[in-house]
């Protein structure tokens, strides 16, 4: 597929796509006039890199795990499995901090829903 149909399928911008194959993220077939190529599985592969992102690893940290993203028998390195770990860890840290977040709102609402009504 060419890029504006994975960046469509995907949900990414054109120049997000252009910069996962600049840092070697993705890596399209170039056919014989110039244009980009993706697989089917390129979509997926769109969908991991924006997670790994959002969980805070660099461009240079994803290439060394993207490979094993949705082809979990690739092998990893014991370094970047451990750095996995330690973004698992703060990932779970903000997780349970945002839980608290929630569950102080909710009791600040129920207060001030009770104050509100009629009684």
């Amino acid at each position: 597929m060419r890029i504006g149909e994975l960046a469509q399928r995907a949900g990414v911008s054109v120049r997000a796509l252009r910069y996962y194959e600049e840092k070697g993220l993705l890596v399209p077939v170039r056919t014989a006039n110039g244009y980009r190529d993706y697989p089917p599985a390129a979509a997926q592969a769109v969908g991991c890199i924006q997670l790994l992102f959002a969980a805070g690893l660099s461009s240079t940290d994803l290439a060394g795990v993207l490979p094993a993203c949705g082809d979990y028998s690739a092998p990893m390195p014991a370094e970047k499995a451990a750095g996995l770990k330690a973004v698992r860890e703060r990932l779970t840290a903000e997780i349970e901090e945002r839980q608290s977040s929630l569950h102080l709102l909710d009791e600040v609402m129920a207060a001030a829903a009770e104050a509100d009504a009629p009684g």
